[in-house]
This record gives C-alpha cells, sequence and structure tokens, in this order.
C-alpha cells in the first residue's frame, strides 16, 4: 500500500521519537534521517513516491521508464534487473538515504537541464498502488532520445518511435521550443518524419531552434541533409 510505503518518512522531521521506535524494534533505519517499519520492504517506487510528495523534490520518472508505465515499451529490451530512469536538474540534490539504499532496481539518475523552463508535460502513474509523477509520452521520448547512442541503442529507438502514433502535437511544440538539445531535438524530427506520424505534419519547425553545423549521433552512420545529422541508412535497413 502506498501508505506503507511513505509512513516511516513521516518520521524524518521527529527523528527523536523515529529514535525510540528503533530503539524499540519498531522502525529500522534506512539511512540517515528515513526508517522503515521492521519487516517492510521497500520498493524503488515508495522512495521515489517519498522524494515527490514528502520531501518535494522536483524529480520524476523518466525517459525509457515513463514509456513503459504508459504501456508503450514494446520494443524496449528487458534486461535482468529492472533499470528504472529518473530525471532531475543539475541543481537538485538527492538525500544519501536514497543514494545509498540497496534497492530492487537499478536506479539511473539522470541529472541535466534538457528543457529552457519547466514544461508542464507531466502525468500520474500507479505502480503497487503508489502514485509517482512521471513524463508524458511527448516528454518521455525526447528523454529517451537524449540517451541515444550512450545508453540506449539507435534501432530500439527507432522501433519505439514507430510505435507512437498517438502522440500530442500541441505538446510536442511546447516541449521542442523549450528543448536545450539540438542533437536530441533533430533526431526526434527526424525519426517522426521517416515514420511518417499525423501529429509530425501539425509541428511548426519554424518556431524550434535546430542549431548550425552537423551532429554525429551514430559513428560511421550516413549524413541526412535535411537535419544534418549522422545517422544509420534506414533505407538500407529496410531492403
Amino acid at each position: 500500500m502506498a501508505s506503507r510505503h511513505c509512513d516511516y518518512l513521516r518520521l524524518v522531521e521527529r527523528e527523536q521519537l523515529a529514535d525510540s521506535y528503533t530503539d524499540s524494534g519498531w522502525l529500522e533505519r534506512i539511512g540517515r534521517g528515513a526508517y522503515k517499519r521492521k519487516g517492510d520492504d521497500i520498493i524503488w517506487a515508495g522512495g521515489v513516491y517519498a522524494l515527490q510528495k514528502l520531501l518535494n523534490l522536483p524529480v520524476h520518472v523518466g525517459g525509457k521508464t515513463a514509456l513503459e508505465l504508459q504501456g508503450m515499451g514494446h520494443y524496449i529490451r528487458m534486461s535482468e534487473r529492472e533499470q528504472v530512469i529518473l530525471w532531475k536538474t543539475p541543481d537538485v540534490r538527492l538525500p544519501s538515504w536514497f543514494q545509498d539504499y540497496n534497492w530492487e532496481a537499478q536506479l539511473a539518475v539522470r541529472s541535466a537541464t534538457l528543457f529552457e523552463e519547466d514544461v508542464d508535460a507531466f502525468t500520474t502513474s500507479n505502480m503497487n498502488q503508489i502514485e509517482l509523477e512521471v513524463s508524458s509520452a511527448e516528454r518521455a521520448i525526447l528523454e529517451y532520445l537524449y540517451d541515444v547512442p550512450k545508453h540506449e541503442g539507435f534501432d530500439e529507438a527507432n522501433y519505439i518511435m514507430e510505435g507512437l502514433p498517438s502522440l500530442r502535437p500541441s505538446v510536442l511544440q511546447r516541449l521542442l521550443v523549450a528543448c536545450n538539445s539540438i542533437r536530441v531535438k533533430r533526431l526526434f524530427m527526424y525519426l517522426a518524419e521517416y515514420h511518417d506520424h499525423s501529429w509530425f505534419k501539425r509541428l511548426d519547425s519554424s518556431e524550434i531552434d535546430f542549431g548550425k553545423g552537423k551532429r554525429e549521433i551514430i559513428k560511421g552512420g550516413k549524413l541526412d541533409n535535411k537535419y544534418q545529422i549522422v545517422v544509420p541508412d534506414l533505407s538500407r535497413e529496410e531492403q
């Protein structure tokens, strides 16, 4: 239950009382200023819930994980250990108890200012009755492309983009205008145009800053003249 995953953190501001509960064996310390009920299993969603709702930190579930939680991860490869992508800006510091705890999933934190402003492009997702703030599909795909090719593969990104026919052009427009990454914007537009999604035709590229000069996404790829990015030759892959 959501309450069981957050009750232990409501005791953070009552450290002295929490210590007495720890001494009595009712609570267990999981890190400085954070506790759990003895015998409780704390999952990563409970930890993120505490960051968002109790500590009011601007941290959200994003990228690949946000797409998966919204049922858009059909093409995402599965790994032996679940990986959870969290996003924050560089100025946000996560508490040590969260960073040091041995969560059942592998947490990967992206610390970057991907957008110029706090674009309201979030939704909520329920995991084990814990409500989390996650990136909307429109924001999540841009965050996912930020990870290409360092953390994610181009081919997988291409397959995922193919499976996104229902994105909202108005939300995409706001995100693309506010996006700081020239590479992400160009790659997004390249893949969106390649798959000929109906929402692509409703985007106003004249309002989007695509920067100048070439960008190499994949070494050894082919230069796309329109978007000036080096990527694999998709027409050759179709053959």
